[in-house]
């Protein structure tokens, strides 16, 4: 379920190119080259690393958190019902 959660809240955009670079069905990868290679020589879109590696510890600190944050619910409602199965 923590990974279900992960996945639906936290999880990284799909990345949307134009939509002259989708790939439609019956055409190739590279239908038209020169184009893909003008925006390769050009960065066309270039993911800034540090940037993309803040996001990534980011994310990783937030799951951590929510994941210590649900065991330490768990563990406070395990206390609550021993205790209240011990007056009983």
């Amino acid at each position: 379920m923590i990974h279900w959660l992960s996945t639906v809240l936290l999880r990284r955009p799909a990345h949307r190119a134009g939509p002259c670079l989708h790939r439609r069905p019956g055409q190739g990868r590279t239908t038209n080259g020169q184009f893909l290679s003008f925006l390769q020589g050009t960065h066309f879109r270039r993911v800034n690393p540090d940037a993309y590696e803040r996001s990534l510890r980011r994310r990783r600190v937030v799951m951590a958190a929510f994941t210590w944050a649900a065991v330490a619910g768990f563990a406070w409602v395990v206390i609550e019902s021993a205790q209240a199965l011990s007056m009983f």
